[in-house]
């Protein structure tokens, strides 16, 4: 196991908790996402990991459909990724990304471990349920989207960065930074 892996298994622990606890009536409330409402979002994290199967060759997980039981679609996709992560023969397969070459573990932790920090706090903010953002997950955010924002400022990924009064508090400016609201 990796450091990658580790932090994937961290944070997917957060979206599994998150997404047990979503009401039944709550998939269908709007999220902070334009035009998704939570269950969407969920859909998303269940059919990104597909992506870095099918760009190291190896078949995606076989996720049911979210609507017939979205706990049970999560757990399916979390699954396949992190039995990905911990086989090394998958994890540091490579492959040619937008950004050059990288490896499954890579796009991983870049991509799908950004989204399992924002979707979370998407699928809690559309349910009510805690939304809290664990300031190290904000610094890594930061950290690794940074260089490249201005290609992620469109809508399907981050949206134009929100204005917010200098003295908000880490997680406001984060959000802010996504195109987010708080």
């Amino acid at each position: 196991m990796t450091a990658i892996s580790d932090r994937y298994r961290r944070l997917a622990a957060g979206v599994t908790s998150t997404v047990e606890q979503v009401p039944p009536g709550k998939w269908s409330a709007q999220s902070p996402c334009e035009e998704w409402t939570a269950l969407d979002v969920l859909r998303h994290l269940t059919q990104t990991p597909g992506i870095f199967f099918g760009m190291v060759g190896e078949p995606g997980p076989g996720v049911p459909p979210v609507e017939d039981d979205p706990v049970a679609a999560w757990k399916v996709a979390r699954d396949a990724t992190q039995a990905a992560l911990d086989d090394s023969s998958i994890a540091t397969r490579e492959y040619d990304g937008f950004a050059g070459k990288a490896t499954f573990e890579n796009g991983v932790d870049q991509f799908i471990c950004t989204d399992l920090i924002v979707h979370r706090w998407d699928i809690a903010k559309a349910a009510g349920l805690d939304d809290h953002i664990d300031e190290q997950d904000i610094a890594d955010v930061r950290e690794k989207m940074a260089p490249m924002a201005h290609l992620m400022r469109n809508p399907r990924a981050f949206g134009p960065e929100v204005e917010v009064p200098a003295e908000a508090d880490e997680q406001t400016k984060f959000l802010a930074f996504l195109g987010r609201r708080a």
